[in-house]
């Protein structure tokens, strides 16, 4: 057992809730990609994981874990790379803006976060929404100073599930990927803790992943981050008990 240092937090449905704070941005997203057609907009919203009818997202949906740019693959397949690029730019905008405005964060999560930045750990965000998207909405929630970074799928190479963020959080802060532990909501979360070598992988039943989801890929599931501060230290006095005997 190795001593955890570090924490790479998800942000949607991780810090932020996930429904209350994205459902209206992607319908709004949807109606003006579909012009203002409303029947068009449903079958977007359905096709991206989104029901137009309960505004909840299905688990490992492209809304869940996707990126802006998987979205457009989706909704403009007939456009050139060019176009959807150009048109990612304005998505990714609307993303960072209308995301910060709505964001609405996850009962305790405030608190939890102030408490282990108070016990040192190093933390950091890891999102498939953009940088600058994940910078505003921290912000507008009065908390980006507690975390060392936000890294966005456009800050690495490759988005989650892939491993270059935790390697990009090890080489900012010294750690190794045993001292770190990845949280999140989604089984892309999992797969990036477990591709990186996290020291733990953790799954919370705060956004849209599910304890049969997650726990074939988690070392625990908790109810949310607000369970994380003591759930840390019930591990580390678990060490210290080790080293001792």
């Amino acid at each position: 057992m190795t001593a955890i240092k570090g924490i790479l937090f998800d942000k949607d449905g991780t810090l932020i809730d996930f429904h209350a704070t994205w459902a209206q941005v992607a319908e709004e997203m949807a109606l003006e990609a579909a012009k203002g057609n409303q029947d068009k907009a449903d079958t977007m919203l359905i096709a991206g994981g989104l029901d137009p009818v309960t505004r909840s997202f299905m688990a490992d949906s492209i809304f869940a874990a996707g990126t802006n740019l998987d979205i457009i693959e989706l909704w403009f397949p007939e456009l050139s790379r060019a176009e959807q690029l150009e048109t990612l730019e304005e998505f990714n905008q609307m993303t960072a803006d209308k995301g910060a405005v709505f964001a609405v964060a996850l009962p305790g999560i405030i608190d939890a976060l102030n408490r282990l930045h108070t016990q040192r750990f190093r933390l950091g965000v890891a999102t498939n929404d953009s940088t600058l998207g994940c910078e505003k909405t921290l912000a507008a929630l009065g908390i980006a100073q507690l975390f060392e970074a936000a890294y966005g799928y456009d800050a690495v190479a490759n988005a989650k599930p892939a491993p270059d963020t935790v390697r990009a959080f090890c080489d900012l802060t010294g750690l190794k990927p045993a001292e770190i532990a990845m949280i999140g909501d989604n089984r892309h979360d999992l797969d990036m803790a477990r591709a990186g070598g996290c020291g733990l992988a953790i799954g919370v039943l705060s956004g849209t992943g599910t304890r049969a989801s997650l726990s074939p890929l988690a070392d625990v599931v908790l109810e949310s981050v607000a369970d994380l501060p003591g759930y840390l230290m019930t591990l580390r006095q678990e060490l210290d008990r080790k080293q001792l005997s």
